[in-house]
Parts: structure tokens; sequence; C-alpha cells
């Protein structure tokens, strides 16, 4: 997890049933749209009709692109309102709508858990935080002693993805088998030669993708592909590299969290 991301400011006052999405501070339809959902979940639980609802995205990472975007939108609407309202819910609980909120429109499968876990994650088990499972990589170093460096040459639907049976035949397959493989093995240089493997194997990775990779194994710990979206990225010990127009970050430890 990066410590780039989202941050999610939400309002609840009375009011009769107003909701408002901003993206920077900017009304835009088609990212607000996990929020929307998010809230329309939440209402089989809560009505919200006597209630005005501001919700403020703020992104320092492009959507779209694999930097698990909507997923930060879906966690910082469920929290955001379950604190706002006292709902009785646990944080994994307010988590899990927000998963559900992705897998209904589409736009992620397990972000949302990885998410909420932080640090170098592993994905053991498929499913919402509660019911799926996850693990952190060790590194021999302090994460803060280590930079991601990403750059995004577009957006990649995810939906195009997970819902081509051929896509998802090849998904599947090719991640169960490397799973095993790193958990044999559980260290960065290995978690990033299997996932340029997983991007080869499923074909997602197209040859301008492969290029940055290529430069990137050759300057830093190895370098693979964003999933799902047209990025790449490296795990170095140092923010310097020869590819422009990059993003800098470190891994954050915590995971989603109020502040």
């Amino acid at each position: 997890m990066l410590d780039k991301g989202v941050s999610t400011s939400l309002s609840i006052n009375e009011g009769s049933g107003n909701i408002k999405v901003c993206i920077n501070g900017e009304s835009n339809s088609k990212l607000a749209s996990i929020s929307y959902k998010t809230l329309d979940l939440v209402k089989n639980y809560q009505s919200l009709e006597d209630k005005d609802v501001t919700i403020d995205h703020n992104f320092e990472v492009p959507i779209g692109t694999g930097f698990g975007v909507s997923a930060a939108c879906a966690l910082g609407t469920s929290l955001g309102v379950t604190k706002a309202l006292g709902l009785p819910f646990t944080f994994s609980h307010a988590a899990s709508i927000a998963h559900h909120a992705e897998i209904e429109m589409k736009s992620g499968l397990g972000d949302v858990i990885a998410e909420v876990t932080g640090g170098l994650v592993v994905r053991i088990k498929e499913g919402a935080p509660g019911m799926g499972r996850t693990d952190r990589l060790i590194l021999k170093e302090p994460y803060n002693n280590y930079y991601i460096i990403s750059k995004t040459l577009g957006e990649l639907e995810t939906s195009q993805v997970i819902d081509d049976p051929l896509w998802k035949r090849r998904i599947n397959q090719s991640g169960h088998k490397l799973l095993n493989k790193l958990l044999i093995k559980p260290d960065i240089q290995n978690f990033l030669k299997l996932s340029r493997r997983f991007a080869e194997e499923t074909q997602l990775m197209n040859p301008e993708i492969r290029e940055l990779v290529e430069i990137w194994e050759e300057e830093t710990l190895g370098a693979s592909m964003a999933m799902l979206g047209n990025t790449a990225f490296t795990l170095s010990e140092t923010p310097d590299t020869s590819v422009e127009d990059v993003i800098v970050s470190k891994i954050d430890n915590y995971g989603c969290r109020f502040i």
C-alpha cells in the first residue's frame, strides 16, 4: 500500500436526502459513482432520507490505472458514514460494504481488503474484510527505507477484464499457481519476479509497460505491472530513475484509517 492515495472528508446534516460527491473539489459523476453505490448499500441498514450528505475525495494518484482509487473512495464513504452516524458496525463490517460496492460496480475485486491491511499485502483468500484473508511480506530494512516508483501510460477499464471469461481463466490459473510459489519464498525479489510473470502469463502487459519494466529491472530491485491498470511500478532503495514523469511514494504500513 502506498503513502499516496485518497483522503475523504464527509459531513452529514439534517436535510432532505441530498447527496453531493466531489472529486478534488469538483463534481464528477463518473468518479463519484462508487460513492453513490456505497451509500445505496448503507441505506439497507440506515435510512438517509432525512439527511444531506456531502463527500469530498481528494486524489494524489490517477484513477483507472491500478492504484485502487475506487476502493479507497468506497472505504472513505462507508467508514465515514459509519463514524458520522454512529452506526453499529465494526471496522470490518463497514469495510465489507465498500468491498461489495466494488463488486457490484465491477470496479475491483480485492483492493478493499488490501487497503485495510496496509504494508506489502499478500491476499491469501478472496473475500471482503472479515471473510477474506491477507498476510504481509517482511522486508530486511524498515519500510521507509524503500521507494515505490510508478509510471502510468493510461487507463485500463477493470470491468472489461473481470467480465471477460478468457481473462478470468488466465488470471485464476496463473494467480493460484504463483501465489503458492510466493508463500514458499515470501521475499520482495520473488514477489516482483512472480508479479511480472503473472502479468506476462495473463497477457495483460503491453509492450510499452514491458519496456518500462525492463528498464527498472536493471536499475532497481525488480519491476512489474499494476493490477489492473496500464501502470508499471518498481521497488527501489533510492528515488532516482532514468524514467521521466514518474510518481514516487513510499510504503504505508497501516492501511486505511481515520485522520
